[in-house]
């Protein structure tokens, strides 16, 4: 156990020795233990046993996020993943407020890698939602297309959720920065094969759109 997580079991959990607690190897596989000891150095650990479980949804679900600031990037991968989504690939996007180097690509990937781990305990996933290293829009568009691929888009006139057939494959859902999508990217989408989809009359922010997306998506083909 690394120290976040000892500190958290420690000092917000408030737990004891002689506490159960349990374990997840983010592959699918649970460990229940106790607490052994607490000291200085931390905790003490013993397994009791070994359990295969899934908490996963039936739905493949990648959300492609246009990379967002700040808190507003962490919220939308924590709450994505206790929506069940299986892995967050961050864009660089025309309208970024965020500008990363590689450096920093690096280990925002890290952080929110950290974050997607912290929401799996949380909400009892024991598969960890990968989050995949940051690419250029434009780049990522080029890659070959699989299964459905969905563009949320305040402009979409047509396409509704509900319109569209329950998925066999991968869903990748497209999600805008806080700019939203500009005339070119949009196009570029459009070419590779993504269907606009709007979820209403009203303007989402974008930690609001991929939640909400997600949580319809759950409720039509999924979890509900």
């Amino acid at each position: 156990m690394v120290a976040g997580q000892a500190h958290h079991v420690i000092h917000v959990l408030r737990l004891q020795a002689g506490a159960p607690l349990t374990l997840f190897d983010g592959c699918g596989v649970e460990h229940p233990a106790l607490i052994k000891r607490i000291d200085k150095s931390g905790l003490t650990l013993t397994v009791t046993g070994r359990i295969k479980a899934s908490r996963e949804s039936p739905l493949d679900i990648v959300l492609a996020q246009g990379i967002s600031s700040g808190e507003r990037m962490d919220y939308t991968v924590q709450k994505c993943v206790e929506l069940g989504v299986s892995a967050i690939q961050p864009l660089m996007t025309q309208r970024s407020v965020v500008r990363l180097t590689a450096e920093r690509a690096g280990r925002r990937v890290a952080h929110w890698q950290s974050v997607s781990a912290a929401a799996c305990e949380q909400c009892g996933r024991n598969v960890l939602a990968a989050v995949l290293p940051v690419q250029p829009l434009m780049k990522w568009l080029g890659e070959p297309a699989r299964g459905v691929r969905l563009l949320l888009s305040p402009h979409a006139t047509t396409t509704r959720l509900r319109d569209v057939a329950p998925p066999r494959g991968t869903v990748t859902l497209l999600v805008g920065p806080e700019g939203g999508w500009n005339t070119q990217e949009t196009n570029a989408a459009l070419g590779a094969g993504f269907t606009p989809l709007a979820l209403g009359p009203r303007v989402l922010r974008t930690e609001t759109a991929a939640v909400a997306a997600l949580a319809a998506m759950q409720a039509l083909w999924g979890d509900g």
